[in-house]
């Protein structure tokens, strides 16, 4: 499954940063971000819980950049 969240984040370089940090939560089967059109599109792993794995992107996000948000989980 693949969805794609609004997100707010102040630089490219924070983007990066969020998309690595995505990237590494279980049942994140890949995390892109995209800083200018302040999206990330994530595809899910079959069978994971996509609200209960952007709650934990989401916090692993938030180490990185703790002024980020994330919309719509």
């Amino acid at each position: 499954m693949k969805k794609t969240y609004k997100i707010e984040v102040d630089c490219a370089n924070c983007a990066a940063k969020m998309e690595q940090a995505a990237n590494s939560v279980a049942g994140v089967e890949s995390a892109t971000v995209s800083y200018m059109t302040q999206k990330m599109q994530v595809v899910f792993a079959e069978g994971a819980d996509p609200h209960a794995v952007m709650e934990n992107v989401l916090s692993v996000c938030k180490k990185v950049e703790d002024d980020c948000e994330i919309f719509g989980i």
